[in-house]
């Protein structure tokens, strides 16, 4: 069934799981962040963050994230002892009846955005993603060999005047905006840490890191379909190359190529159509028809495109997504499920999504008040609110 959660970081979120139920949500997205990046994940540690969950009468619906380490990207290093320890972590969220893992494939940056707090024409604050200003760091300030040849001459002539108007303050908050990592991410670095991070991609193109993937999946693939775990991979985000970085999930080709990969039910998608949303090319009502079966979790969030590249988060039902169709394809899917399904309790049924990126608005707006950006209870208490009444309009009609 469409089930309404919620992504929650762990006790440090300043967005209680008490706060969660009162929004209206069931299942909890989360994951268990103060393990490091390539280690297992102990079934001890699993059943305490699972028992802390169920005591406010939630469950935990879906994990997102076990981390995949840079050495699985790159197949360096200890790779093997990280993919080792991946199917362990599998198994042990298995072994406590979690059957729902998210993760992603980007290299050295999870999602990335310039601005956390752009204006709207409401007086709330969004994501943003500012291509000029994207170009002004990646061009002058990170100063990454080879950049230049990326750009045109007026795009190179746009970011220099745009970097020649920012302050110092200005310039450090946007570099700490892009590499510092983002909530969820799982890495935080350095300029110089990060141009070195970067340098491990050196021989890493789009053909290399498409099959490191293929590779990764037919080895937890098998594990995941024994032990009942539906795995779910997260578009790119931006869905588009950046810093000489390959993209290669960014668009339906891209997700067929995966899904053909590892001929299985345990390997799917998490259907982001922020993600998704940002590239014209992509149809995103057409996308959830045809690779429905394979759709294990959901981000429902809408992007706002600009000419130059650059979007940000618009309301739920605003921006560039067609949110009403989607949530129509949505529930045709789930209708078909509901059909085909071998009895009730079957895991098949499960389509988990959540609002994802709400505005920072009302008493969120205070600067004393600590929020994880575009993860505030009150922006995504009402991007809950309308795709909840979006569904039961498009179901009562």
């Amino acid at each position: 069934m469409l089930e309404q959660t919620w992504r929650w970081f762990g006790p440090a979120d300043p967005v209680s799981l008490n706060d969660v139920r009162q929004a209206g949500a069931t299942g909890i997205v989360t994951a268990l962040h103060h393990i490091k990046n390539g280690e297992v994940w102990p079934l001890a540690e699993v059943l305490n963050r699972k028992t802390m969950i169920e005591a406010t009468g939630l469950t935990w619906s879906v994990v997102e994230s076990i981390p995949v380490h840079e050495s699985i990207k790159t197949r360096t290093g200890d790779f093997r002892l990280h993919i080792e320890n991946y199917k362990e972590s599998i198994v042990n969220l298995a072994q406590a009846g979690i059957d729902t893992v998210c993760y992603n494939f980007m290299p050295v940056l999870d999602w990335t955005r310039t601005d956390l707090d752009f204006p709207m024409v409401d007086g709330s604050t969004g994501l943003r993603f500012d291509a000029t200003e994207f170009a002004a760091f990646e061009l002058f300030i990170l100063q990454r060999p080879g950049a230049e040849y990326l750009y045109t001459d007026e795009q190179k002539q746009r970011a220099r005047r745009q970097l020649d108007a920012m302050t110092d303050a200005q310039v450090k908050r946007l570099t700490r905006t892009i590499i510092a990592g983002l909530p969820g991410s799982e890495e935080s670095y350095t300029v110089e840490q990060f141009r070195d991070a970067l340098a491990t991609y050196a021989d890493v193109g789009d053909q290399e890191l498409r099959q490191n993937l293929y590779a990764f999946l037919r080895e937890i693939v098998p594990v995941a379909e024994s032990a009942g775990v539906r795995l779910a991979i997260h578009p790119d985000d931006p869905p588009y190359p950046i810093l000489g970085l390959p993209r290669v999930v960014s668009t339906e080709a891209d997700a067929r190529a995966l899904l053909a990969a590892v001929d299985s039910p345990a390997n799917g998608l998490c259907f982001c159509t922020g993600s998704y949303g940002v590239r014209p090319d992509n149809d995103l009502v057409g996308m959830v028809e045809r690779l429905a079966p394979s759709i294990h979790f959901i981000h429902l969030r809408s992007t706002q495109r600009e000419p130059d590249g650059s979007f940000y988060e618009a309301n739920h039902l605003e921006g560039d997504v067609p949110m009403v169709g989607v949530m129509r394809a949505l529930l045709a899917e789930n209708k078909r499920r509901v059909s085909e399904a071998s009895s009730p309790g079957d895991g098949y049924l499960r389509m988990p999504f959540r609002p994802d990126h709400g505005h920072r608005m009302l008493d969120d707006l205070q600067s004393t008040k600590k929020i994880n950006p575009g993860y505030t209870a009150i922006g995504r208490l009402r991007g809950l609110a309308e795709l909840r009444g979006l569904m039961l309009g498009l179901t009562s009609a």
